[in-house]
């Protein structure tokens, strides 16, 4: 998984467990793009400061992963939601019985609905 896209879904799981200090300086860094130094000026700290606090942060953060497994748990229901999808729209394809198909088009719909709150 791309770094950004990894340390974004650990922030979003695991981001209220930070200290707000820390939740702004990362957020600056990893969601508005902005570099080790404007973040130093901006908080009126050294940029090695910030560097550390990053590494700080991914390490906590990184840390709750490997204890709650939350962000694995959320990616392997949002695939094995995927694959019942998949296996009712090929059900749906093998049958002819109409009132079978109206329940594969509810579970697709239930899918679907699902998907979209990920």
């Amino acid at each position: 998984m791309e770094k950004i896209v990894r340390q974004s879904m650990l922030y979003d799981f695991y981001g209220e467990l930070l200290t707000e200090h820390q939740k702004s300086i990362y957020e600056e860094v990893i969601f508005n793009d902005l570099s080790y130094s404007e973040v130093a000026t901006i908080n009126n700290i050294s940029r090695q400061g910030v560097y550390d606090m990053i590494k700080r942060c991914d390490k906590i953060l990184e840390d709750y992963e490997a204890k709650l497994k939350l962000v694995d748990k959320f990616l392997k229901a949002k695939e094995q939601i995927k694959l019942i999808k998949e296996a009712a729209c090929q059900l749906k394809d093998m049958n002819s019985d109409e009132r079978l198909n109206i329940k594969i088009k509810e579970i697709e719909e239930y899918s679907d609905s699902i998907l979209e709150e990920f």
